[in-house]
């Protein structure tokens, strides 16, 4: 597929073009749908709910609040703060849009009710003829414009609502556009080429850009919450822009070493492009497990995510290799393909600071995994303090105006007021639950509404904020206290109790989500890499990650550490809904990593059996790519803190959080280390298991050799052997040595010793062309074995050096498959090289 696309690139690049428009053409006509639903079934505030409903079948449309506060020693019903604010009042009402103004100055019980004790505060309520998404913003532009305009010196008017909240949010974009520069610097620095930057820029708004609008269209037949379409933008500029961080890279690594650009890209999308498509699935899959929960709510918010997530892998295995072939070698930067014509291909091994530290995490295991778990350890003790809730306007910024309207009411009103709960009961005669009610301890007011349809409704304000711990136990006493004794049947709801409610069965349900999902992570790994320690330490770390990305979001959000540095207002409970959202992504993003790691050391474990060599390897040359993938996705997270939405914000800095410690600590340092640690064990799988498991294979599989019998074979020649090696005959692409096998088109690989027989470990050996380019470099393990890589058949020099012997060189002659060629190096002897 990949070399079809390559091929028939602009039939493919016209494809998505036509589907980007098209797509847009139809959300643009359509519209959005976007609905909100919070209720749980088996709850005590949806039953609440389904009788309010039951009593009060239509409710009007959204209601928002105009508050306005007088000086010191002033009052709201002194005649010139009147004159001011009911003139304001009657516009508004007179607005189209607007259903009904209750204003304070209205004769009666209930006028007089919405001025505070001691005069100074005041609120009218506004009813929009409509549900605050549906409400034009230039009408509530307007609504805010003239309440305001009454303002003058010691008199203030703020507004407060759902749909005062819309006209405050930035513009629509504006995170994912910041999102999108910062990685553009990002890559462009990590690839020195415009157009190496643009191709993961391009297919991250293709996915997006489609799956936004796929959703748009979605919510017109299913329930999307509103946050959906956001949280979907936000894992898929991520994953859209890492996997095809992932491919390109590898490109252009195929064709610094050599090879055309049109099998380059085919091998690149045959191995970093099976591993995008295993790891999208895995983050589908660890979106699916929100399904576990069996909320409504989170039904919408995996359908826009996981479309997103299959739209940016699609776009990956399909547009982006049309993209590489409109390139061309153009892939690379000016000054590399200028090094590429003067100095010939770059030598297979990794080198660098990623090849150093591989090296050292390969010395210091020990130390390098416990510095690791300590640091995670640290980070994650925040957890245990965890209070699930919900975010109102109370948390907005000081400077919003519905902050301070919130601030205003809960000063005239009390801090109970802006989360009122709604004591449900089935009969009309609710007197006496009423009184008990009032003496109830936490409760500020309480006011029955007139029964209908034998259903009464009492209003019931705490004296604590709709955030406190102080109201949830109120709520609790209501419901196994106060309500059984006075012996009537009702049920308390209210969005605070709905939240609450949300809080408590995400709490119930979460183990069951986290195994759900650690279980199918576990049982992929199991089939791709057919290793019993691999999942288990994937599944380990993840949990690691997860507990210090949760605790750096209790310090930010719960606690308050920079809130308002970061502009995300005032410190609240975490929302409830998003521990569930956010390990679904991170679980996903955490495979990723895991996958594009040990793919590679699985690659190199397969060619060698050497552990140490393959997780050294596999680090190496895998740790700068995830590092800089890592470093884009905390660019495009933190962005969404200017998304003007609290929930974003919280996913957008808890994930960035997360991303940051799983690339730059668990697998940088703590995985690594725990698999030099573990050795061959890694890979150990019962030969009963091996059997009964299904093939999935990330990397490509490689040709079996023929059969010696039954096939002539090619063979190796060495010229000048020296040593023990010799020649070897190689069948097909495999070849025994000792008790090693190599599966490899083009390496030489071997042992190298001392005159006495003794393996040489730290010995340098380097594969030169015939013009003197180095093309592998590789030291020596413990046991004296190496394994250097050539980039086709041909003739090449192999040249080998440890300090304290004699330097040897040789001419090697390699066939298509690997050759075995053992080095002895001897003391005292002239150095063969000079």
């Amino acid at each position: 597929m990949a070399r079809w696309c390559y091929r028939h690139r602009l039939v493919v690049l016209v494809l998505w073009v036509g589907a980007l428009f098209g797509l847009g053409a139809a959300g643009t006509s359509a519209g959005t749908d976007y609905s909100n639903v919070f209720s749980l079934p088996d709850t005590d505030s949806k039953r609440a709910y389904d009788l309010m409903t039951k009593a009060f079948p239509e409710s009007s449309g959204d209601t928002d609040t105009v508050v306005w506060r007088v000086d010191e020693g002033a009052s709201a019903r002194d005649a010139d703060v009147r004159s001011r604010v009911e003139p304001a009042l009657k516009e508004i009402a007179g607005m189209k849009g607007v259903g009904e103004v209750v204003s304070p100055y209205a004769s009666g019980e209930a006028g007089a009710a919405q001025i505070s004790g001691n005069g100074r505060i005041a609120y009218a309520r506004v009813t929009f003829a409509e549900e605050a998404n549906s409400v034009p913003k230039d009408l509530v532009q307007d609504v805010v414009d003239t309440a305001q305009a009454a303002e003058r010196p010691g008199l203030q008017v703020e507004l407060g609502g759902q749909a005062i909240t819309r006209i405050q949010e930035p513009p629509t974009g504006i995170a994912e556009m910041v999102g999108i520069a910062a990685a553009a610097v990002v890559l462009f620095l990590a690839f020195g080429s415009l157009f190496a930057m643009l191709l993961p820029i391009v297919i991250a708004v293709f996915g997006v850009g489609l799956g936004m609008l796929s959703t748009m269209l979605l919510s017109h037949v299913t329930d999307i919450p509103e946050v959906a379409p956001l949280l979907g933008s936000l894992i898929g500029l991520g994953v859209g822009i890492d996997y095809a961080l992932f491919i390109v890279t590898r490109h252009r690594r195929g064709i610094l070493r050599g090879m055309k650009a049109e099998e380059s890209a085919v091998q690149a999308l045959n191995t970093s492009g099976r591993a995008v498509l295993f790891a999208g699935g895995t983050v589908c899959i660890a979106l699916a497990g929100m399904l576990v929960m069996n909320m409504r709510f989170l039904d919408g918010v995996v359908i826009a995510a996981s479309l997103t997530v299959v739209l940016s892998v699609l776009a990956a295995i399909t547009l982006l290799p049309s993209l590489l072939g409109l390139l061309g070698p153009r892939v690379l930067s000016r000054k590399q393909r200028r090094r590429l014509a003067v100095t010939g291909p770059e030598p297979a091994e990794a080198s660098g600071l990623a090849a150093r530290w591989s090296s050292y995490v390969q010395r210091r295991p020990r130390s390098t995994a416990a510095l690791a778990f300590v640091v995670m350890a640290f980070l994650a003790l925040p957890l245990l303090s965890l209070r699930l809730g919900a975010t109102d306007q109370g948390n907005h910024q000081e400077s919003t105006t519905t902050r301070q309207a919130y601030d205003m009411l809960a000063d005239g009103f009390g801090p109970g007021f802006n989360g009122p709960l709604q004591v449900v009961a089935e009969e009309a005669d609710t007197g006496g639950l009423v009184a008990t009610i009032r003496e109830t301890e936490g409760v500020a007011t309480v006011a029955a509404a007139p029964p209908a349809d034998g259903i009464s409704v009492i209003n019931v304000v705490p004296t604590t904020s709709p955030q406190s711990e102080e109201t949830d136990r109120l709520i609790d006493r209501l419901r196994g206290e106060v309500i059984p004794e006075a012996g009537v049947e009702a049920h308390v709801g209210g969005v605070t109790a709905v939240f609450k409610d949300f809080a408590a069965v995400t709490g119930d349900r979460l183990p069951y989500f986290v195994g759900a999902i650690i279980a199918l992570g576990f049982l992929l790994l199991l089939i791709a890499f057919r290793s019993l320690v691999v999942p288990l330490t994937a599944a380990l770390m993840n949990l690691i990650a997860a507990a210090a990305s949760f605790g750096v979001l209790v310090a930010v959000f719960q606690w308050g550490w920079g809130t308002e540095l970061i502009g995300v207002g005032k410190e609240g409970p975490i929302t409830a809904f998003l521990p569930v959202i956010m390990l679904s992504l991170l679980f996903g993003l955490s495979m990723d990593y895991q996958v594009f790691l040990v793919s590679r050391m699985h690659e190199e474990w397969v060619h060698t059996k050497d552990n140490a060599r393959a997780v050294r390897v596999g680090l190496a040359e895998t740790s700068r790519v995830i590092n800089c993938a890592a470093l884009i996705m905390i660019c495009v997270f933190s962005a969404f803190v200017l998304s003007g939405d609290m929930e974003g914000a919280m996913a957008g800095i808890g994930l960035a959080a997360a991303v940051a410690l799983d690339a730059f600590i668990l697998r940088t340092a703590l995985v690594p280390a725990a698999m030099h640690l573990l050795g061959r064990a890694n890979w150990w799988l019962p030969a009963g298991l091996e059997k009964r498991l299904p093939h999935l294979a990330v990397e490509p599989r490689e040709e079996p050799g023929e059969p010696v019998a039954t096939a002539p074979v090619p063979h190796a020649r060495v010229e000048e052997p020296y040593g023990e090696g010799g020649a070897s005959v190689v069948h097909g692409a495999s070849v025994v040595h000792g008790a090693s096998v190599v599966h490899s088109a083009s390496v030489v690989h071997g042992f190298i010793r001392t005159a006495e027989g003794e393996p040489l470990a730290g010995a340098v050996l380097t594969l030169l062309s015939k013009g003197g380019t180095r093309l592998d470099r590789v030291t020596s393990l413990a046991d004296g074995s190496y394994i250097v890589a050539a980039p086709s058949a041909g003739a090449y020099l192999l040249a080998a050096t440890a300090p304290g012997y004699a330097a040897r060189a040789r001419h090697v002659m390699v066939a298509d498959g690997p050759l075995v060629y053992d080095v002895e190096l001897a003391q005292g002897e002239m150095d063969a090289v000079n």
